[in-house]
């Protein structure tokens, strides 16, 4: 799932964030950045992504 998440934000960013995280302040920045240009807001997708998945795999101790 994470690779498919991970290519939806590459593709199409606002769609993998909104899939990662819903509608939030990240999904808004998110467009905000796709419309300033295409590579601005993928790197924030993966990044989102990226970032989504260390958190919700962090080990507990």
């Amino acid at each position: 799932m994470k690779l498919l998440r991970i290519a939806t934000g590459i593709l199409l960013p606002p769609l993998g964030v909104f899939l990662t995280e819903g509608i939030s302040t990240a999904f808004l920045i998110n467009i905000v950045l796709t419309i300033l240009g295409w590579l601005p807001g993928s790197i924030h997708a993966v990044w989102i992504i990226v970032k989504h998945e260390e958190r919700t795999n962090k080990p507990v101790y």
